[in-house]
This record gives structure tokens, sequence and C-alpha cells, in this order.
């Protein structure tokens, strides 16, 4: 297996393995059109991992200055407890480290039980915080 940047040649790959991970995303996650707006700001800040020419996993990240950020940390459900969702989070962790990043976030939907033990395992907490949320899409001025 290797994590590395992704690469254009990625797409249909990862938007093959959102689908099978993510089946119940909401509307405006649709996997294109977060693809583009990821490539369009900080795009090596995004991960994937292949093994034998397919994707099993995906990270993206961001920082603002402030804090990092994770999304779409997916592994495909046969590759799962070999170490993909780790080797993605730790370029994830790596990468933002070396822009100063003090603090990282993420954010687990509230029945994903197997999601918070898997970040648990790798030293994140569950903070006691109110997520919210907006969007903006279509929004007129």
């Amino acid at each position: 297996m290797d994590v590395r940047a992704y690469r254009e040649d990625d797409r249909d790959g990862v938007i093959a393995l959102w689908r099978e991970v993510f089946p119940d995303a909401p509307p405006h996650n649709q996997p294109a059109a977060d693809i583009e707006r990821k490539l369009a700001v900080e795009p090596d800040l995004f991960f994937v991992a292949e093994e034998e020419g397919l994707i099993i996993g995906t990270a993206m990240c961001g920082y603002d200055g402030h804090r990092g950020w994770v999304y779409y940390v997916a592994v495909a459900p046969r590759h799962r407890r070999r170490g993909v969702g780790t080797a993605l989070m730790s370029s994830v962790e790596r990468s933002l480290a070396a822009l100063g990043c003090p603090k990282i976030n993420l954010q687990v939907r509230a029945p994903d039980s197997q999601a918070v033990s898997f970040y648990e395992s790798l030293g994140y907490t569950v903070e006691n915080r109110i997520s919210m949320g907006r969007l903006i899409e279509g929004r007129k001025k």
C-alpha cells in the first residue's frame, strides 16, 4: 500500500470509494464537486491510499492558520483493520505539523461509533462542542 498525494487519474476511484463508504452523504457533498473544490485550495493536502492500482483510502485536510481540519477519511470496507486509515492520518498529521498547525479538529457523525473508536486509538478525544453549519451555495446576496 502506498499513501500519496491525489492525482487527476485517481478521480474515478475516489468517487467510487466515497459512494461506497458514504452512501448517506448529504446532497451538498457531491464527490466530483468536492474534489474540484479541494483541488482549488491546498491540493497538496489531499491524500489517497493505493494498492495494486486501486484507490482503497482517502483523506483530505486543510489549515486556516488557526486549526487544521480533517475530512473524507475513507477506507474501503474490505481493506479496514490493515493500517490504511492510520497511514492516511499520519500523512495528514505530518503535513499539518509542517505548516505549523497547533491542533487538528475533525467531525464524526454521531451514530458512527466505529469511527470514534478509530480516532480515539490515534489519540483523539471527544470534545464537548456543538457543531453548527449553514449551506451557502445558491444563496442570494
